[in-house]
């Protein structure tokens, strides 16, 4: 099966022609088979939610597919989502210079369950896989250099979840004693507060001093119900 994506004929246009968001989507089931968890369609670009198990033979038939020619690995991240038992979405970008074509592949995963590395197919998904284990603690099996990328080499936890304090666990600071970085639990200088502001549109719903007077001469001003202006 092939998708109606055809080349411009000498002397046309130079772009290629895509093929209906409905197209792609039988033409994916047709490729990736029982990898294939869902698909579905958003303002007009195509996501593809596959196995775990078949991650890598799915963006390897992506890759590979004369129809698509998915052949550039453009990003991947993760999502937070804390209710959910297995809360993190591992989401990879695919670009088709080519058709003119990109897609969107997530796989789902927990805290404890490894993702399969995808560096065999894409050499580069190695520095994507380490930033996405690094903000979210997603683990990857495969990956020859799953170490920090972001943050500092001593740092206590995952930044990108959900449940991961605003304040941090640690601070550090260089030490004139020790002539080094060193770290230390945070100490805040006042408790943390949350400035909940309200819209200047709105104004203030408290009363300052002098206002009183504002207030006081608004009520004179107003009539008494029932009374005549003259």
């Amino acid at each position: 099966m092939s998708l109606p994506i055809v080349a411009p004929a000498l002397g046309e246009h130079s772009w290629p022609v895509m093929a209906s968001v409905e197209g792609i989507a039988r033409h994916l089931r047709a490729v990736l088979g029982d990898a294939v968890v869902e698909i579905v369609e958003h303002v007009g670009e195509i996501g593809v939610t596959v196995s775990r198990d078949g991650l890598v033979a799915a963006v390897t038939a992506l890759r590979d597919d004369p129809s698509l020619r998915l052949d550039q690995l453009v990003d991947i991240c993760g999502v937070d989502y804390p209710d959910r038992a297995e809360r993190f979405d591992v989401v990879y970008q695919l670009l088709s210079m080519a058709r003119n074509l990109r897609l969107r592949v997530k796989v789902v995963t927990d805290t404890r369950t490894p993702v399969p590395s995808i560096c065999g197919v894409f050499p580069n998904a190695g520095w994507y896989e380490r930033e996405t284990w690094d903000c979210y603690g997603v683990l990857f099996t495969g990956n020859p250099d799953l170490r920090r990328i972001l943050t500092d080499y001593g740092f206590e936890g995952h930044p990108f979840r959900k449940d991961f304090p605003l304040t941090g666990h640690v601070e550090l600071r260089y030490s004139e004693e020790h002539k080094r970085v060193v770290y230390e639990p945070v100490k805040l200088a006042q408790d943390f507060r949350s400035f909940d502001f309200l819209s200047p549109w709105e104004g203030t719903d408290y009363v300052l001093p002098g206002d009183e007077k504002a207030i006081g001469g608004a009520a004179a001003a107003k009539p008494a119900p029932g009374a005549s202006n003259g």
